[in-house]
């Protein structure tokens, strides 16, 4: 997944689909919550929490990794692509049990996902995913997860992806819901 920045927006390029990401997200959310959709924003940014938000920002959690950490990230160019560059603390994390405090992001259609994006801040629109591959941790669960627009933190072997051909930086697999 490439991102395309323009201004205001972020949208994925040569993964899913908005339209697909809006529609799984509209199916996945309860019937009362596709009537209510704010009509402030709800974020800009990597990792950014709007002042505007109709959410409260994600509480500070000791037990999780920092999405402050995470978007972190600085980039170079190889061969017209932009690949990550991690800090050491970052790569302190690959290969190990992590937990992962975020707005889920469904990938597919349904009230259970076990295949999700976890960003730091809620959406903006269904059509825009609310910042770039560094505000965002893909999620593998064990067990399907119901939907829901409110944070949710996820426990599993966190995974730092230097050269994902989709574009992620993070990815969570075995992943469990823990309160």
């Amino acid at each position: 997944m490439r991102t395309e920045h323009r201004p205001g927006h972020h949208r994925l390029r040569g993964a899913w689909p908005a339209c697909v990401l809006a529609l799984a997200m509209l199916a996945a959310a309860p019937a009362s919550a596709q009537n209510a959709a704010p009509a402030v924003p709800q974020g800009s940014g990597a990792g950014v929490h709007g002042p505007d938000s109709p959410f409260p920002p994600l509480p500070q959690r000791a037990d999780v990794v920092p999405w402050s950490l995470l978007t972190a990230v600085t980039s170079r160019t190889e061969k017209q692509r932009v690949l990550p560059q991690f800090a050491s603390e970052q790569l302190a994390l690959d290969g190990k049990t992590q937990r992962i405090q975020g707005f889920m992001m469904p990938l597919q259609p349904g009230e259970k996902q076990r295949h999700f994006l976890l960003s730091s801040v809620p959406l903006t629109c269904s059509f825009c995913v609310p910042g770039g591959p560094e505000s965002m941790v893909e999620v593998r669960t064990k067990a399907p997860v119901a939907y829901t627009p409110e944070p949710i933190t996820v426990e599993g072997r966190f995974a730092v992806l230097r050269d994902d051909p989709m574009g992620l930086f993070y990815r969570v697999t075995d992943a469990v819901t823990v309160r």
